[in-house]
């Protein structure tokens, strides 16, 4: 299981200094992602990935929750008041519920893939400033150690938060 910390740094040598006492603190590259405004970065950073910078997690997550319930629901109405004619079974239920969970993280995962994502939403006037906010996942019994390192080494980066449960895809 892995956290993701979040880290402010004033500007990109400082992001490329931290970069490289990570590194040396046996961080793999894979697992830092820098997020500035578009062209600040130099091409051998680690930038962060289209799902990290929209989202598309959390829309397709609602839309299957939300689509399968639907789903669910109009099953159970199908198979209660099935069609003239038609017998339906009660697996009915079921492909009702995985097409609407499907449908509704399809559709809602197309509309999330344009919203910038929420949860850097406090970050972005700080990133259109020129700032660089890291986002760094690490194993849970090394977030104390990585905390400690970066204040130690980085007095000028501010601390913007932890997420405690990262999926293993993303």
């Amino acid at each position: 299981m892995r956290h993701r910390l979040y880290y402010m740094l004033p500007d990109v040598p400082s992001a490329r200094a931290l970069l490289d006492a990570l590194l040396l603190a046996r961080i793999e590259e894979r697992y830092m992602h820098f997020y500035a405004t578009e062209g600040t970065l130099p091409s051998d950073m680690p930038e962060a990935s289209f799902m990290q910078k929209t989202d598309l997690v959390h829309g397709l997550e609602t839309g299957m929750l939300i689509g399968g319930g639907a789903g669910l629901l109009g099953g159970v109405l199908l198979v209660m008041f099935p069609p003239a004619g038609i017998n339906l079974q009660m697996i009915a239920i079921l492909a009702a519920a995985l097409g609407g969970a499907l449908f509704g993280g399809w559709a809602s995962a197309m509309v999330a893939a344009a919203i910038p994502n929420s949860r850097l939403k406090s970050f972005q006037p700080e990133i259109e400033r020129g700032k660089v906010l890291l986002i760094i996942d690490v194993p849970l019994q090394r977030v104390r150690a990585i905390e400690e390192l970066v204040a130690q080494r980085h007095p000028s980066v501010k601390f913007g938060g932890e997420e405690p449960h990262i999926p293993v895809f993303p």
